[in-house]
């Protein structure tokens, strides 16, 4: 059975860092295409930052220079290292596996960003 267990949201103030976690377990990770999204209350889920098996990475154009996504294929995880966070940073944050067919998300963890 998959299981996605994301970490790390909370509040935090205008211009300062989180570091989100996703660790996973039923799956060869190391095999998975990686993602973070977000979903802000009445807004569409929007992709935050993906990395592939190679490694390769892309932004959400919100987010770059700001965030970095990052993966540990012996600890079966992923993060996001999310830093001068705005307001507008304020969401649900979900972390996706992806792999041909398969698909699994976690569970999704609150940011937010206030003052």
């Amino acid at each position: 059975q998959v299981q996605l267990v994301e970490s790390g949201g909370g509040l935090v103030q205008p211009g300062g860092s989180l570091r989100l976690s996703c660790a996973a377990s039923g799956i060869i990770f190391s095999g998975y295409d990686l993602a973070w999204y977000r979903q802000a209350p009445g807004k569409q889920r929007e992709l935050v930052a993906g990395i592939t098996v190679g490694g390769s990475t892309n932004y959400g154009d919100s987010v770059k220079g700001r965030f970095t996504i990052s993966r540990d294929n012996a600890k079966k995880s992923v993060y996001l290292q999310m830093n001068s966070l705005k307001p507008e940073d304020t969401a649900v944050y979900y972390c996706k596996v992806s792999f041909s067919m398969y698909v699994h998300w976690g569970q999704g963890t609150q940011v937010t960003v206030s003052s």
